[in-house]
């Protein structure tokens, strides 16, 4: 595929290279870097599109979408992948999702990643969960010991194609054993290979400064949900803390939900969805996101002709 053919193709039919590159040299640099949630090929554009420069593919976003099922460990591999490949296909930015515990032992932690990598995912994120694993917001979660969750950190490494995939470390361990022994675990994690250490739900912004403080000089992850354990705090401060990456999830779905039932409620009890128009991206504001123009000027170089 030559350059010029590839830059006309919309993203769809794009291939984009140099993404884990780019995601990378990214995370070096001071600035927090934040990765709003995706679940679904219109949510990744819409990340895209509003100038974000990595999205974050989110395992309970992708249960809700495509099963109808919260965050308790039924999608299947196969399912998860089919979805990933989907939405690196429409995005230009590099692409973070969420392996949860890599669907099995270490073999299946190997195949994980390779499929993730093909795919076009950038960085994969990782846990000390058992299976079926919890979402890190809610009670309930058990954990693998932590030489095991170690184990996994250093297939996923061992596994990788390109050097700079990041390997993401989370740990679920402050929720049932504190935070020190999330932090002891974060550590172990880190030595197996981790490029970034992710320790789930710390309950205050003393605790959140904590881990930063310990892991200064290794990037650190910091999960915003809404109404969830950790205090949502802006990007500003997330960055003085001393955090390299955030996450915000869920918080497409949320908005979705909630604007989805207004509109819905308005059209049981009038009729119309008049009133929630001008919410609303219209036809063609709704085509352009997925770039309409350059599918069809695209179409068209391989018109009829005579």
């Amino acid at each position: 595929m030559s350059e010029s053919f590839n830059a006309a193709c919309p993203p769809g039919l794009r291939q984009t290279a140099g993404r884990s590159a780019r995601l990378q040299a990214r995370l070096a640099q001071p600035e927090l870097l934040v990765a709003p949630g995706c679940f679904d090929c219109l949510t990744a554009r819409l990340v895209e599109t509003a100038g974000f420069e990595a999205a974050y593919i989110t395992g309970s976003g992708v249960s809700m979408s495509a099963l109808g099922a919260p965050d308790v460990g039924l999608a299947s591999f196969s399912e998860v992948l089919d979805r990933i490949k989907r939405i690196c296909d429409v995005l230009t930015i590099p692409v973070i999702a969420d392996g949860d515990t890599g669907f099995g032992g270490p073999l299946n932690v190997i195949r994980t990643v390779r499929e993730f990598e093909r795919a076009g995912v950038s960085a994969i994120q990782l846990e000390d969960q058992e299976a079926p694993k919890r979402c890190g917001h809610e009670l309930g979660r058990k954990l693998v010991t932590a030489e095991e969750m170690a184990a996994r950190i250093e297939a996923a490494c061992d596994a990788r194609q390109d050097a700079a995939f990041q390997v993401i470390a989370r740990t679920d361990a402050r929720t049932s054993l504190g935070l020190q022994a999330a932090i002891d675990r974060a550590g172990l994690y880190k030595e197996a290979g981790a490029d970034v250490l992710f320790v789930e739900s710390p309950e205050s912004e003393a605790e959140m400064a904590e881990i930063c403080r310990t892991f200064a000089g290794t990037p650190t992850l910091a999960n915003m949900v809404e109404g969830g354990r950790t205090p949502c705090l802006p990007a500003g401060r997330l960055q003085d803390l001393g955090y390299a990456l955030a996450i915000f999830p869920n918080s497409l779905t949320r908005l979705f939900g909630r604007v989805g039932q207004e509109l819905l409620g308005e059209l049981a009890d009038s009729g119309t969805t008049a009133g929630q128009a001008g919410r609303m991206l219209d036809h063609r504001a709704l085509w352009s996101l997925f770039d309409y123009p350059a599918w069809i000027e695209l179409e068209a170089r391989y018109g009829a002709r005579g």
